[in-house]
């Protein structure tokens, strides 16, 4: 039986252990791995949690044909440059980030700014790449959950992304012929 002494003792080994790899990890850059760390076992309790509700409630993920997977990608493309590109969802990811410009046609740059987990959220929403595996869960439990309203709203974002490829098209067409 282990002594409450030998448990504060595999504590503090871990704790030592834990900070020595972070800082050889870091190898003298600032990387907020704890912020990462929250932000990982949010994702996860939060698929786990509703993974477990469907289950519970007797809902079973539905079987997702080619056409679906291929809505449910170009869906997750676009929301997840909306939240982290667009202009109008700036106040979303304001308290995160510093405004620096723009980096493409209605898209901005902003750099991420603070520390520990504001640092690491900063990343997250200003990652389209990064936000996709969140927004994905999200349409996916949706499917499991409310698949009707789920389907229209990644319609609605499979026509906008869409509607993007053709404005841009259309103005290299225009830039072509002038």
């Amino acid at each position: 039986m282990c002594s409450m002494s030998d448990h504060q003792n595999l504590q503090t080994a871990v704790r030592d252990w834990t900070k020595q790899q972070a800082a050889t990890y870091r190898n003298g850059n600032d990387r907020p791995l704890a912020g990462y760390l929250k932000l990982m076992s949010g994702y996860t309790t939060g698929a786990a949690a509703a993974a477990l509700t469907a289950r519970l409630t007797g809902r079973r993920a539905p079987r997702l044909s080619p056409w679906d997977v291929a809505q449910l990608s170009a869906a997750t493309h676009k929301l997840s440059r909306l939240i982290a590109k667009d202009p109008v969802t700036s106040p979303i990811r304001a308290p995160f980030t510093t405004y620096e410009g723009l980096s493409a046609p209605s898209e901005l740059k902003e750099d991420v700014r603070g520390h520990g987990l504001q640092h690491s959220v900063g990343e997250l929403l200003t990652c389209p790449m990064c936000l996709a595996q969140w927004v994905a869960t999200g349409f996916a439990f949706g499917l499991v959950f409310a698949p009707g309203p789920v389907r229209l709203v990644m319609s609605t974002f499979t026509a906008v992304a869409g509607a993007d490829f053709l404005q841009h098209a259309y103005v290299r067409l225009q830039q072509a012929t002038e």
